[in-house]
């Protein structure tokens, strides 16, 4: 028999090694993040705008936009749902709207002699309600099963709706007269509050241009799909593995304890907004390329989150205060932690 010493033991091939997996997170946050040039086809700039967005997407929440008429917020939704490749319905919120024509109602058949349910533009995947605040409080009421529960019941039977979905909202937050308050039930299932400035000059200046060259805001033909339910899913499951250390839980516990506190405020944060604040900041933190969240991921996404949870106080808002510079107060005064 013959003996082998270690240096003259013969050399094997190596066994095949499989080919790295790819990781889907970081495809999802790729794809993700090539919304921003790929929206930036249709609508120049607001690029913090088309962030909150996918951040709401990303957490599973609703978004209300607020905006003086023009500054492109409807485009904006539209070829979001173009780049993501989701069905997209627009409903006109008008005083004489009815909640079944939103959610959808019974209709009978006389081919059946039977009643048949007809779904509303609420099935949909990214549903854009225009000028919510101009319907009465019944209808705005019917969308709060549908944010909250993402289903509607029809005759006692629930209905689920598409995966995923969102409500994307639009106001005016200048023109008063027809319109109707959110009720604060309403605001609170909002994610996020996300303003829509005018543009720059600068980018006013390329808005022009476009349109001196003939573009149709109407032709979204040339904007294609970077993603889709596939990524959002895959952008979810690592979302939701962003490391959250116990400092950080207590610096939101904190922000939102000052908020009940402020003498500028008559209503602080929820619960509710101390876990969506939660939510945003994980989102942030992987967007950003991050599996933990940092005290600057918290205060990113503090303003969004938190604006419209708050209320002034009859005499704060005399004195000209505002709640994002209310918030920016409270962030500057409550300790970060190290």
């Amino acid at each position: 028999m013959t003996h082998f010493s270690p240096e003259q033991t013969p050399q094997h091939p190596a066994p095949p090694q499989a080919p790295p997996q790819a990781d889907p997170g970081q495809a999802a946050r790729d794809a993700l993040r090539a919304l921003r040039a790929e929206i930036g086809k249709a609508v120049v700039g607001q690029d913090a705008v088309v962030s909150g967005l996918v951040v709401a997407l990303l957490c599973r929440g609703h978004v209300l936009l607020e905006g003086v008429p023009g500054v492109a917020k409807t485009l904006l939704v539209r070829t979001l749902a173009a780049a993501l490749d989701l069905e997209f319905k627009r409903v006109q919120f008008t005083p004489d709207l009815m909640p079944g024509d939103v959610t959808g109602s019974l209709v009978y058949d006389a081919r059946t002699a039977a009643f048949e349910f007809r779904p509303g533009p609420v099935f949909t995947n990214l549903l854009l309600a225009d000028e919510i605040n101009r319907t009465p409080p019944k209808t705005q009421a019917a969308l709060l099963e549908a944010m909250e529960e993402r289903q509607v019941s029809v005759d006692g039977e629930p209905k689920a709706l598409p995966d995923p979905f969102i409500v994307a909202a639009t106001q005016n937050p200048i023109e008063y007269e027809g319109t109707y308050q959110l009720p604060e039930a309403q605001l609170d299932r909002f994610l996020l509050k996300l303003n829509v400035p005018l543009p720059p000059r600068d980018q006013e200046i390329a808005i022009l241009g476009r349109h001196a060259h003939g573009f149709d805001p109407r032709d979204l033909s040339a904007i294609r799909a970077v993603a889709g339910p596939a990524e959002l899913a895959a952008g979810r499951a690592a979302v939701a593995r962003v490391m959250v250390a116990d400092e950080i839980l207590g610096y939101i516990v904190e922000i939102a304890t000052a908020t009940r506190h402020s003498p500028a405020l008559s209503l602080g944060v929820s619960p509710r907004g101390t876990t969506a604040l939660l939510g945003t900041a994980r989102a942030w933190a992987w967007l950003s390329g991050r599996n933990y969240v940092t005290p600057d991921d918290v205060k990113a996404m503090a303003k969004p989150t938190l604006r419209h949870r708050i209320a002034l106080r009859p005499e704060a808002e005399l004195e000209g205060a505002v709640p994002d510079a209310v918030l920016d107060g409270i962030l500057a005064s409550v300790p970060v932690p190290r």
